[in-house]
């Protein structure tokens, strides 16, 4: 590790007399961040990118609730600068090693009518800039609430941008694609009913990570990173001048942060190239994020699963064992529906099914009691996180399942009482551990108890990184569902392997679906901050429930891709049995893909159009490509120079049929062998709505002999 400091205190300094103020600057080959204090002591920041400005100057500070507010009057009474570069080792991810490099400057601030001390901590990447507030210890200030944060990041012009609502409980929402000064969420609030718990009160904010793209060619993402003990931060937009501010998440008091100094922000972070591929290549935001925290990680095994869920979301079966809470005989039993799908027998078919054809484990929603009242009623004592129903036998089912070799994975939906949840946290991990439970998918379907507070909240956000920590106390791998979005917490915690906090396949199940460039702007936006539980591989396009209108806006080979394209170390595949039995040929990519990468290539990419990358399997010398993109059938070149030279490969495409259609033939795939090396040019047909996934493992002397060379 290079790590090296210089510590601007002289002897003025360490009085804490001001320096004379100017411009103070750190930068990282084409990236620069420049800071400043205007006449009136007002912070302020810009960055740019080799001559083209990225960020204009912008306004830093809070407003606290002592009418105090850190915003002005503040004088330099010095400045660290330091420089570090290491590489770091994820227990898993998209590369089995990443470069920490970056330069550092720290800012010391002393607010002259109040005496209360700020620091603003600058780091600049190859790719980007991170900044936070800092608040050292001092006796001007020690416990605090903020109000507001007043960061801006003043944008250069009206960007092409890719958003959602910004709402303080859910990140759901399809995505509008449109220039900043059309950004006006009221119309997604108000269409997306579906979404059951949303609050937007700001029609002009938008949620992070906020990507866009500027008129020459420089691509922008604004998220933050390390969310920890602070809420969750949405963006103003200003539809004349262009300038996004921070708006934090409200608790029930309408205040956002509770704070004791020593304490710190999370990072606001800049990811910024005129290469759309260096975006998803980015590694800052994980860079921004502490450490590992957790000593023996062993345990941690990414895996892919089957489950009770789709059939749920389709209408078949149930996740409720009555029809109704009041539904009992004359001994106060529930009476039986018969649509339950968490019964013995039917978990027995999905475990037989994993273990047929190497799937690690197999998760079951609704096998315990509660759910006849659960959702909507803001019930606090909703669920127990320990009484199966009578009809699932939680010993016999983890019993069959080892002897199988495949893992139960333990499903907790709290829907939104959080309170119940953190009583029962060590009930509920302790039943896991003692019935062979190795991971859990937790859920918060509903409005939030404590009553007032919001899913983004700050309250909530430390919640769930409760649940991680205790989890890892456990020893089990965790799965958050209808969380805030993830700002990098897996570096720190990897047991945290996914959460959904997006809108994912099951859209398909109740509502419109996903819109077709939907796939191909979730890498730059929600992806950013860490991986997600999207559930992929639908076989079955049409006709999987009553309402014969409603389809999956994909094609079966762009189900495959997005094993590539959407990354988690926890993926699902998330049909029927039944419906993969049916494709077996194109079955065998969801079961050759890995879950874990020692490399990561993005192929191409575009927000809104398309997006490739190629992946190589941990421990192996395989590789695997996914490629999607929008309404638009595409034809991409893939560029094999990755593969190790002099080494021959057997490319298996998965790819759309010539008559393949996402709307009229969606189905229609085509699977093909060839003999491929690193001089090969590949290229990926796609139809409209369309992907193709491909699979490159290492040839024998026999496949050699037997298969042609692909050949443009």
């Amino acid at each position: 590790m290079l790590l090296k400091k210089l510590s601007i205190f002289l002897l003025g300094i360490v009085l804490l007399k001001p320096l004379i103020a100017q411009d103070i600057t750190a930068s990282m080959n084409k990236v620069k961040v420049t800071f400043m204090l205007t006449d009136n002591g007002i912070p302020e920041y810009s960055v740019t990118y080799g001559d083209k400005v990225v960020i204009e100057p912008s306004t830093l500070g809070f407003k606290l609730t002592d009418d105090k507010p850190l915003d002005a009057n503040f004088e330099l009474i010095g400045k660290d600068v330091a420089s570090h570069d290491n590489t770091w080792k994820p227990v898993w991810g998209e590369t089995s090693k990443i470069r920490d490099h970056y330069n550092e400057v720290k800012i010391h601030l002393r607010q002259k009518n109040t005496g209360r001390l700020l620091d603003i901590v600058f780091r600049v990447f190859e790719d980007g800039v991170g900044f936070r507030y800092e608040f050292p210890k001092q006796s001007k200030l020690k416990y605090f609430i903020i109000s507001d944060e007043l960061t801006q990041f003043c944008m250069t012009g009206d960007h092409k941008s890719f958003w959602i609502p910004g709402d303080y409980d859910s990140n759901e929402y399809p995505y509008t694609t449109s220039k900043l000064s059309e950004v006006d969420n009221k119309s997604a609030y108000e269409k997306n009913k579906v979404i059951l718990v949303r609050t937007v009160v700001d029609y002009k904010s938008v949620q992070t990570p906020l990507m866009m793209k500027t008129n020459d060619g420089l691509y922008i993402n604004i998220h933050e990173a390390a969310l920890v003990n602070y809420p969750a931060m949405q963006l103003h937009v200003d539809n004349k001048t262009f300038q996004l501010t921070a708006e934090l998440v409200p608790d029930a008091y309408g205040n956002k942060a509770y704070l004791h100094a020593p304490s710190h922000t999370p990072w606001r972070t800049i990811i910024v190239s005129d290469k759309a591929t260096d975006i998803l290549a980015s590694k800052m935001i994980l860079n921004l994020n502490d450490s590992l925290k957790i000593t023996n990680t062993s345990w941690i095994k990414p895996m892919k699963f089957v489950g009770v869920w789709w059939e749920m979301q389709t209408g078949k079966s149930t996740w409720t064992y009555s029809n109704n809470a009041d539904s009992t005989d004359a001994n106060g039993q529930l009476i039986p529906s018969g649509t339950h799908g968490a019964n013995t027998a039917n978990v027995k078919k999905y475990i037989d099914f994993a273990a047929a054809n190497g799937i690690g484990g197999v998760l079951v929603e609704g096998w315990n009691t509660g759910w006849e009242d659960a959702f909507g009623t803001w019930k606090e004592n909703d669920f127990d996180f320990v009484t199966p129903y009578p009809d699932f036998d939680v010993k016999a089912l983890q019993q069959y399942a080892a002897q199988k070799g495949v893992h139960m994975i333990m499903h907790n939906e709290t829907c939104g009482s959080a309170t119940n949840y953190e009583r029962q946290m060590d009930t509920a991990f302790r039943f896991m551990n003692k019935y062979g439970y190795t991971a859990v998918k937790t859920g918060y379907v509903g409005k939030i108890i404590p009553r007032g507070e919001h899913h983004d909240g700050q309250w909530m956000v430390n919640h769930y990184l409760r649940s991680i920590q205790k989890a890892a106390q456990y020893h089990v791998m965790i799965d958050i569902h209808e969380p805030m979005r993830p700002t990098g917490l897996q570096r720190t915690y990897p047991n945290f392997l996914a959460c959904e906090a997006g809108r994912g396949n099951e859209y398909h199940a109740f509502d419109i679906g996903n819109a077709l460039d939907h796939l191909t702007i979730l890498p730059f936006t929600r992806l950013m901050g860490g991986p997600m539980d999207y559930t992929p591989g639908i076989f079955k396009i049409k006709n999987y429930e009553t309402d014969s209108s409603r389809q999956v806006n994909s094609t079966l080979a762009k189900q495959l891709a997005l094993y590539i394209t959407v990354y988690s170390p926890l993926q699902m595949a998330a049909d029927l049995p039944e419906n993969y039995e049916a494709h077996m040929d194109a079955f065998q990519f969801i079961k050759d893909v890995p879950v874990d990468w020692d490399d990561t290539k993005i192929l191409a990419a575009e927000p809104g159009d398309y997006v490739a990358i190629a992946r190589k399997g941990k421990g192996t010398d395989s590789w695997f490509i996914g490629a999607v993109t929008n309404e638009d059938a595409r034809e991409l070149t893939a560029d094999l120079s990755f593969l190790d030279k002099d080494k021959k490969y057997v490319a298996t495409l998965y790819a759309d049929a010539a008559n393949a259609d996402w709307q009229k033939n969606p189905e229609a795939y085509t699977i093909t062998q060839f003999i491929v090396n690193d001089k090969t040019q590949m290229k990926l047909k796609m139809a409209n709505g369309g992907g193709e996934a491909v699979s490159i493992i290492p040839a024998t002397e026999d496949q050699i002999k037997k298969l042609k060379w692909l050949k443009l």
